[in-house]
């Protein structure tokens, strides 16, 4: 930390005081963060607001008095804050979940569990994660600076899939099947919406679609389920041993990595569990390798809003394996992290608004040679 640096402040709005104490325990832990302020139910922490507006909110969905969903609905059309959903996830919750991020929330993470040491390192990793994210992203029009980022030690690809030699990366190219083409979209902090506003313009026969975007486990789910209500496409979250085809989408789930595999022209998409990568499980940086390796020129990469580098090793590794390569630009990005940095590695093709993604997914689809026919 520098003089200069101030800290985020985060308010805790949680009915338990466990949790409370919990995630104070997390926040209070990176230099970064501090606690301003914890609230047991919304009106309580309306009261807080009033003396200090914080830079960050945790909510809970389930309160006293007063709903989250009501609360944050309330909170974006009075004095919007950046909000962070902090859910135990449960089943029957899901959908309300998705109606906070449509309200505006900025992330959701799932409440901390201390019955592990290694479940209480992974919540605390993507908690202050989540908070750091959505105290610098582009909120309601309001253009905040560039987040400060900590260097920390993490893992690469390599934990999960082993890069190809360069002689072996050539020799793959030299003989790699004309297959139909696949698209691959990675995605963090604004995802969500992000997804939405492409999946929602394609047709019904566009090419097979395979998406990591940073959430947690049950949640990609009801993500996909929502997504599948409202677009053309097929929208489903991924199983081991689904297959990728023309008019289908396939989410990676939450706590899980996805790889693409081909079988002839074929292709398929593998389950995995494995380390974090680039911070994240899953990670965009293990599907985008995974799609160099057995798609090649036959893959489009997409690299969307969020904050860190995660995706921008696999989309350059995508372009050097003959793929064509899209980032969103700055303006239309939440956190113009991901993209910022793939496009910083030469990693893009292309830098293009949200709003041209679909088109330029759709014409790629259009234009790309078909000499095979999928099985």
């Amino acid at each position: 930390m520098t003089a200069t640096h101030r800290k985020i402040r985060v308010l805790i709005v949680d009915d338990s005081a466990s949790v409370r104490m919990t995630l104070s325990e997390i926040i209070g832990s990176d230099p970064d963060l501090e606690v301003m302020a914890t609230a047991a139910d919304p009106y309580v922490a309306v009261e807080r607001i009033r003396q200090e507006v914080p830079d960050v909110m945790f909510l809970d969905i389930e309160l006293p008095r007063m709903d989250g969903l009501t609360f944050l609905r309330k909170i974006m059309s009075q004095r919007p804050i950046p909000v962070v959903i902090c859910s135990s996830l449960a089943e029957a919750g899901s959908d309300t979940l998705m109606q906070a991020l449509e309200a505006g929330a900025v992330d959701v993470v799932t409440k901390p569990r201390v019955d592990t040491a290694h479940f209480l390192q992974e919540s605390r990793m993507r908690i202050c994660d989540a908070a750091k994210a959505a105290a610098h992203a582009k909120f309601r029009g309001i253009h905040k600076p560039a987040p400060v980022l900590t260097v920390e030690a993490k893992l690469t690809a390599d934990a999960i899939l082993p890069p190809h030699s360069e002689a072996r990366a050539a020799s793959v190219r030299a003989r790699q099947p004309q297959t139909e083409p696949i698209i691959c979209i990675g995605a963090s902090t604004g995802g969500t919406e992000a997804l939405r506003e492409v999946l929602e313009k394609l047709p019904a026969n566009s090419p097979g679609i395979v998406i990591v975007q940073h959430m947690p486990e049950k949640f990609t789910n009801a993500f996909a389920r929502r997504l599948n209500s409202i677009c053309a496409i097929e929208v489903k979250e991924a199983e081991d041993g689904d297959v990728v085809h023309a008019g289908r989408a396939l989410i990676a789930p939450g706590n899980q990595h996805m790889l693409l595999h081909r079988t002839a022209s074929r292709y398929t998409v593998n389950i995995v569990d494995g380390p974090h990568v680039s911070r994240h499980r899953p990670s965009v940086d293990v599907m985008f390798r995974s799609a160099a390796q057995v798609a090649g020129r036959n893959a489009m990469g997409v690299i969307l809003t969020g904050m860190g580098d995660d995706g921008a090793r696999g989309l350059l590794e995508m372009r050097q394996a003959g793929s064509h390569t899209i980032a969103q630009d700055e303006e239309s990005c939440v956190v113009f992290g991901m993209p910022k940095e793939a496009i910083q590695r030469g990693a893009a093709v292309k830098i293009v608004p949200l709003s041209r993604v679909a088109t330029e997914i759709d014409v790629y689809a259009r234009n790309i040679p078909r000499t095979g026919t999928a099985s």
